[in-house]
């Protein structure tokens, strides 16, 4: 499924959580673009297999990003199968839903630890390999919960608001070596059961978004390709909101 004539064609990419749907969507586009990919999972191996048969042009590497030697591993592993890594796509994630009240200091060190850190630690490592080449893109999955709160959520929108924050800063600090720091972020996507398991939050989310849809993961995917590709070249320090509109209504 690798175009070798797309945008990302001859440029190797990584995706980390690449086994839940969100990171196969992001894999499958940038696939289709053109790039080599690297599916990075924890625990769901075969998936990742699988999806790498359908890909083609990829390999899978496992890693617990919750521990630091295996942030860095995994970028390792990806920058040696073919001597460089171009872009990084960080996907890998938790959401658990509970509330502040609830919340104990162990559920916000695993969450941050989790949706934050990982993705300091891979952009660190993955930025040695890319600015020796000289450059590359960055790209953190982030979510619009990052600047709009919700109950239940105020440690996952905490963790996405510092990815946004954490994209500026690279920006800032790794644009001098070429490499390009940006976020995605995410309405609500679409999963198999999510209308049957929450209607009404579905229901809320048609009659809000002005495109009258959910998103897909190939729609995050597309962001992806679009913020890692030449079309991009001057674009760094961006939030890009992919919520069909969502973001642009009225909160009174």
């Amino acid at each position: 499924m690798t175009d070798r004539s797309g945008p990302l064609s001859g440029r190797i990419a990584l995706v980390t959580g690449a086994s839940g749907g969100l990171g196969h969507g992001i894999a499958r586009q940038l696939a289709a673009a053109g790039a080599s990919v690297v599916l990075h999972c924890r625990q769901a191996v075969g998936r990742a297999e699988e999806l790498a048969g359908e890909i083609g042009d990829a390999i899978v590497v496992s890693g617990d990003l919750t521990r630091e030697e295996d942030c860095r591993r995994v970028v390792e592993h990806a920058v040696a199968w073919r001597g460089r890594l171009d872009v990084l796509v960080n996907n890998a994630g938790i959401q658990p839903v509970k509330g502040l009240a609830e919340l104990t200091a162990a559920d916000w060190q695993e969450l941050q630890q989790a949706n934050v850190t990982s993705a300091f630690l891979c952009t660190q490592e993955a930025a040695k390999a890319m600015a020796a080449r000289g450059g590359g893109s960055v790209v953190h999955i982030a979510s619009v919960e990052g600047t709009r709160p919700s109950p239940g959520h105020a440690h996952y929108g905490v963790s996405k608001a510092a990815l946004i924050m954490h994209a500026r800063a690279a920006a800032l600090e790794y644009g001098p070596l070429g490499i390009r720091v940006n976020t995605v972020s995410p309405g609500l996507v679409d999963r198999p059961g999510l209308t049957e398991a929450w209607p009404e939050g579905v229901g809320r989310w048609h009659a809000s978004a002005p495109l009258r849809r959910l998103g897909t993961p190939d729609d995050i995917g597309a962001a992806c390709v679009f913020l890692a590709s030449d079309a991009a070249s001057w674009i760094t320090g961006v939030d890009l909101p992919v919520d069909g509109g969502v973001s642009a209504r009225p909160g009174w």
